[in-house]
């Protein structure tokens, strides 16, 4: 059965760099960290006091004074986040949704955790004041889908629309869902990524239960180091990637730029451990290859890999050894992790991570991983440490694994 093809027209995202897909990628191709001290609560009691924050963020940027405001009560910090982030995106493919079929337009939007922020408040206000304090907009902030809903709304689309929860791969398979609603015929445009804003006070202190976060405080810029001997856990951040999604016949008859084509998508699990990834990377791997065969393509196809990369031991690791069994234990082809710079933003990170992918694709530069002073054992990859690098780009690959043992990988080409 032959498949309609898929283009790349637009991006968007909120990262701790900032909001401008222009700016914020001449960062990381500079190898700019976005890490620093958490000034939006008290961290006086917190064994990790740092994340990757979006800062002076008081409502989404594209909206007037007033939207702003009336954000701020109707909207937790990740819809907000996800709305800009689709805003900008839009804008950025030259689209007018008022000037299309609606029923043929949609958006499918992961997050890992949702409204987390407006789930601790309200729980704080029903034990200080009772129930009857609780407000009104608590279900409809705290809800995964939020996001996916919100952007439907504010444009007016009403094609396929869902949010997918699978933890860290969350924007990874809201991508693959509305390539794949468009290649069958379902849909001409989708807004597809993630957003995440779990970097708040019970955010932190989960993750930090967990000894899943880095500790290293008198450091921030230098505490996310994947694949580095020196690594002591991930660094949590917040923020949003979102990507334009257009049936490429379409997409060239209007003129649109064109950044990449979506080529192909696969999915696995690990079916092992909640948390960890297996040891052998078997279920990474599966992921991989299935993209590759979805698109059609070699392992030798390949020109660049936007790894998961946390910076943790047993998931630095497994993706090492995942690649291996994907591309070979000699393999050449360049692996970097932009959470280096950017932090762990979780259910976003996907989304984020095929922004900088379309952006490998349309500049032909690898950004770095930074902070990778001495691989560790059995890291022995080319990684691309501290210095971006140019080279002849063909296609890409985006991987993003989750807590569950969820896995996706996105292998997206030039046009």
């Amino acid at each position: 059965m032959s498949h309609r093809r898929v283009a790349i027209t637009g991006l968007g995202w909120v990262t701790s760099l900032g909001t401008s897909v222009t700016g914020v990628w001449d960062q990381l191709v500079a190898g700019t960290s976005g890490i620093k001290p958490i000034t939006r609560f008290d961290t006086t009691d917190y064994t990790t006091t740092f994340g990757g924050q979006v800062d002076d963020w008081e409502g989404p940027p594209n909206f007037d004074e007033n939207e702003r405001k009336r954000s701020l009560k109707k909207l937790d910090r990740f819809a907000q986040f996800a709305i800009n982030a689709s805003i900008d995106a839009v804008n950025d493919a030259g689209l007018a949704f008022a000037d299309e079929n609606p029923w043929r337009c949609g958006s499918i939007i992961g997050s890992g955790v949702g409204g987390m922020e407006e789930f601790a408040e309200g729980h704080k206000k029903l034990l200080e004041k009772g129930p009857s304090r609780v407000s009104p907009f608590m279900v409809p902030k705290l809800m995964c889908n939020a996001a996916a809903g919100h952007v439907s709304i504010h444009y007016g689309i009403k094609g396929p629309n869902s949010a997918v929860a699978t933890a860290c791969a969350s924007a990874g398979h809201a991508i693959l869902e509305a390539a794949e609603a468009i290649r069958h015929d379902a849909a001409d445009i989708m807004i597809a990524g993630g957003s995440e804003a779990a970097l708040t006070p019970l955010g932190t202190a989960c993750f930090i239960a967990l000894k899943a976060l880095s500790r290293r405080n008198d450091e921030p810029t230098k505490a996310s180091r994947p694949w580095d001997a020196d690594r002591d856990g991930f660094v949590l951040a917040e923020g949003a990637g979102i990507i334009i999604l257009e049936e490429m016949e379409r997409a060239k008859a209007r003129g649109a730029k064109i950044y990449g084509e979506m080529l192909g998508a696969g999915q696995s699990a690990d079916g092992s451990h909640i948390t960890a990834p297996l040891e052998d990377g078997a279920g990474a791997a599966y992921a991989m290859s299935a993209a590759l065969k979805d698109a059609g393509k070699n392992p030798g196809d390949v020109s660049y890999i936007n790894a998961h990369g946390t910076s943790t031991g047993l998931g630095d690791l497994a993706e090492t050894h995942a690649v291996k069994r994907v591309f070979g234990d000699d393999t050449k082809v360049p692996v970097s992790s932009t959470k280096s710079m950017l932090g762990h933003s979780l259910g976003a990170a996907g989304g984020i991570e095929a922004v900088i992918c379309a952006k490998v694709l349309e500049t032909g530069v690898m950004p770095p991983t930074i902070n990778l002073d001495n691989p560790g054992e059995g890291c022995d990859l080319d990684y691309i440490p501290h210095t971006a690098r140019e080279g002849h780009i063909e296609a890409v690959m985006s991987n993003s694994f989750g807590f569950g043992g969820h896995n996706v990988s996105l292998l997206m080409g030039k046009v």
